[in-house]
């Protein structure tokens, strides 16, 4: 039995993560040599995000969402890139192994240095991000894990400044964020010229606050659809119940 002050979800992840791999049901995900290790937030994302022909992950990690996208999606194509030699390494190797090798592919480079280098026919219908998200907080030990959690090499004014080259017209951008972020994140999407189009916030238990906020914008104005997730709840369940054994 889990601890009383943790979720049975969050029981259940965290002695997952403690494996060198995580199974799903249509693939394998290694993660022994990835400074992120799989969790909520990536499952999370990459059952929610909307998808399309051409996609794109930004700091792929495992190739989890990746993975998750090309499942979802099956006329897709994704294009995985990180900045980590390792976890784009452990990617490759999890694509591989798995069913959507064929439309899966993995590029060993920055956001900044991709949106560069990307050619005018580099549009992809939506792109997802699990980003870098701490601005202020302490640098961890792990200088790897720094990289993937803080926002130093990926200040968010720049993400949203290569996704606005990026994305489609009629595309959409997804991410994850802590609820103390959001803010931050709704202003930088508005100074690169993105509207919110979904929010959904989630919590642990009926008992506890918002952590964590799905947040997905568009170059267009509309209608903002709006939604609360518990994890745990029929709703959750349903949201992944493609992916959890």
């Amino acid at each position: 039995m889990p601890p009383e002050n943790i979720s049975q979800h969050e029981f259940i992840i965290n002695n997952r993560m403690s494996t060198p791999f995580f199974r799903f049901r249509k693939f394998v995900v290694r993660q022994d040599r990835c400074a992120m290790k799989v969790g909520t937030d990536g499952t999370l994302l990459g059952a929610w995000a909307h998808g399309g022909e051409h996609v794109l992950d930004i700091g792929t990690g495992t190739g989890l969402i990746a993975l998750m996208m090309a499942q979802r999606f099956p006329q897709a194509h994704v294009v995985a890139i990180d900045i980590d030699a390792e976890a784009c390494g452990q990617a490759e190797e999890n694509i591989a192994s798995s069913p959507f090798s064929s439309r899966v592919s993995v590029s060993c480079q920055s956001l900044q240095a991709y949106a560069e280098n990307a050619d005018e026919t580099a549009v992809f219908d939506a792109i997802v991000c699990n980003p870098p998200f701490f601005l202020h907080s302490l640098s961890s030990p792990d200088e790897r894990r720094t990289t993937a959690r803080h926002a130093g090499s990926l200040p968010h004014g720049e993400l949203f400044s290569c996704v606005a080259r990026l994305l489609s017209p009629e595309g959409e951008f997804s991410v994850i964020v802590p609820f103390d972020v959001r803010q931050s994140f709704d202003d930088e999407a508005a100074l690169a010229g993105f509207f919110p189009s979904r929010v959904c916030g989630f919590s642990t238990s009926p008992r506890k606050p918002v952590r964590r906020y799905l947040l997905a914008y568009r170059k267009k104005p509309s209608e903002v659809e709006q939604c609360q997730l518990l994890i745990g709840s029929e709703e959750y369940e349903r949201l992944l119940g493609d992916f959890y054994l």
